[in-house]
């Protein structure tokens, strides 16, 4: 709402960040039409996927017409990219990202983006890019609670006219904690399923129907506490140990793989992690992840190593 009032004035750029489903392009697109209907005399928007903005720029030069590009992306008074992470590893495309910012920034035209992660966790995006997405307001989207995936089913089910009782949809926000797309799914599936089947939707057809949908959500939110009990058991640690201070290579190493681990089955951020490995700098987390890939690289029993950590650790997280 204030970057809607005043565009290009308040939190600029500003960046969304945060997991799948969690509502990041909504709120991207919701920020576009409230610009565009607020104006007078109508601003020109732009909202576009990063892999787009991409294709666009490499169509452009091999026509031989960057200039039509250029044209097209410094003169908009309000720009929305979408997955900025896309990104990485592109180093002519940023180029031209750091020069079309730079315009709009000077002009004081809003600028919005969204990525899957903190800019600071990025890879291969040049730090005068990094330091610019980063100038503005950085915002994280947490998945919702039990409350608030429950509101979300309740409200779903009224604005459907559907009857399903309190205890069904409760299952189904205790059950799935991932995001909003994953729960508006699993009621989607249960409804299909009564309609074609023309039963009542009972707390047993919903426990039946959607085991596999409950499962994989539990696998995609692994708690950091099974990560640190599983990791530690694997090389003969106590859990206490990966959060405590010793920093022995029998201990450290094994913290570096479970901070890894953490960082690629769950959506916590860098900072969310060092908190659960005793309080420890988000710098330490992402030090411990470069050493674990680095290995990857060069020592082939690493992957191995990983494989079988993450099939216990999935193992033991479905079982609830």
């Amino acid at each position: 709402l204030a970057i809607s009032n005043n565009p290009g004035k308040a939190y600029n750029p500003f960046l969304i960040y945060g997991g799948v489903g969690l509502g990041k392009t909504h709120l991207l697109q919701a920020i576009g039409h409230a610009i565009y209907d607020k104006s007078e005399a109508k601003k020109k928007v732009v909202f576009v996927t990063a892999e787009n903005f991409t294709n666009e720029f490499v169509n452009s030069l091999q026509k031989n017409k960057p200039h039509v590009f250029k044209n097209k992306y410094r003169s908009v008074d309000l720009l929305l990219i979408d997955d900025i992470h896309f990104f990485q590893n592109k180093e002519g495309l940023q180029e031209e990202l750091f020069h079309t910012f730079n315009a709009l920034y000077g002009s004081k035209k809003q600028m919005v983006f969204t990525c899957d992660r903190p800019v600071s966790e990025l890879r291969n995006i040049t730090d005068r890019m990094k330091s610019r997405f980063e100038m503005g307001l950085n915002v994280e989207l947490n998945p919702p609670n039990f409350e608030t995936r429950f509101a979300i089913l309740k409200n779903k089910v009224e604005s459907l006219g559907i009857k399903i009782s309190d205890d069904i949809l409760e299952l189904i926000a205790q059950n799935i904690t991932s995001n909003v797309r994953d729960i508006e799914s699993a009621l989607i599936k249960l409804i299909a399923y009564a309609e074609l089947v023309n039963r009542k939707i009972t707390k047993e057809i919903a426990q039946q129907q959607l085991i596999d949908v409950f499962t994989t959500s539990r696998q995609s939110n692994v708690s950091i506490d099974i990560i640190q009990k599983k990791v530690a058991e694997y090389f003969n640690l106590s859990h206490i140990d990966l959060r405590g201070r010793k920093r022995t290579k029998a201990v450290a190493f094994p913290r570096q793989v479970a901070m890894y681990i953490t960082r690629e089955l769950t959506e916590y951020s860098t900072t969310e992690i060092g908190s659960d490995f005793g309080g420890r700098d988000h710098t330490t987390v992402m030090h411990a992840i470069q050493k674990i890939e680095g290995s990857l690289k060069s020592d082939p029993t690493m992957e191995p190593v990983i494989n079988n950590i993450v099939r216990l650790i999935k193992e033991q997280s479905s079982k609830g």
